[in-house]
């Protein structure tokens, strides 16, 4: 494989047979790719959710027909809101039979430096990165629990948890906040059989962060990896995936850098 520029990986049933519920699953990026990679690797069903209702349908009826799986549904949610985390679970339990794996996309990130963030700036980052991953991961292990199953979480966090980077300090705190909440939370699931994980991605070129960034940032950001480029979204979602599956059965409260940056 050309590594700066790679061709896509075919998926392997890595999660064959399982249901899968992700969040912030309608755009271009981690959440569509990780959607279509579950379809991919043998997802028997799969829960779409997002806040924007238009662009849900369409990633429902996209991912269908891409995929070929006829079982995927589509809720609308706010991960911002305790009641909308609730209802967006218990549906996807009564959709999906009972849900195996969570992946814990929504995010919500701005560049703005700290001497002139607004309190509501950095609490509405927070709100959506931190407690969101949070609320949705409380209540599912209160389901899994329940149900007496087990079952998976993968979060998405950054390596921003670890990095240093101008003009973001309030989403690298709420993804340091996802590593922390993931290695704490785990602890308390293994005594029900499950397991929580997360993804910690550099950079991901996704069209909403090309179209947002100036295009030198961008350069210079992907100058700094070892392959002179960004991640491709499906690459994030391979690494999604494994943590999910049986493979990775001895892990849980993990971060796993997903990124070529040098230094």
């Amino acid at each position: 494989m050309d590594l700066k520029n790679p061709e896509y990986v075919p998926g392997h049933g890595l999660i064959k047979g399982k249901s899968v519920l992700l969040t912030a699953a309608a755009g271009a990026g981690i959440g569509f790719a990780a959607a279509t990679k579950a379809a991919e690797e043998g997802a028997r069903a799969i829960v779409l959710s997002d806040i924007h209702e238009g662009r849900l349908e369409s990633a429902v009826n996209k991912l269908k027909e891409e995929t070929g799986l006829a079982d995927v549904y589509g809720k609308v949610g706010n991960v911002a809101v305790e009641e909308d985390v609730r209802a967006l679970i218990d549906y996807a339990e009564e959709a999906l039979g009972g849900v195996d794996i969570l992946i814990n996309n929504a995010g919500l990130g701005t560049s703005k430096l700290l001497i002139d963030m607004e309190d509501d700036e950095w609490h509405r980052v927070i709100d959506v990165t931190l407690n969101g991953t949070m609320r949705m991961t409380r209540y599912m292990m209160k389901v899994m629990k329940a149900r007496g199953e087990g079952g998976v979480i993968v979060n998405n966090a950054s390596v921003l948890g670890w990095r240093a980077q101008k003009e973001q300090a309030h989403y690298a705190a709420a993804k340091a906040g996802v590593m922390a909440l993931t290695r704490c939370a785990a602890l308390e699931a293994a005594e029900f059989n499950v397991r929580i994980n997360a993804v910690s991605p550099s950079i991901v070129l996704h069209p909403m962060l090309r179209k947002s960034a100036p295009q030198e940032f961008l350069e210079e950001l992907e100058a700094k990896e070892a392959y002179g480029r960004a991640a491709e979204a499906w690459e994030v979602a391979n690494v999604m995936m494994f943590l999910a599956s049986d493979y990775a059965s001895y892990m849980t409260g993990e971060s796993l850098s997903v990124s070529s940056q040098r230094g």
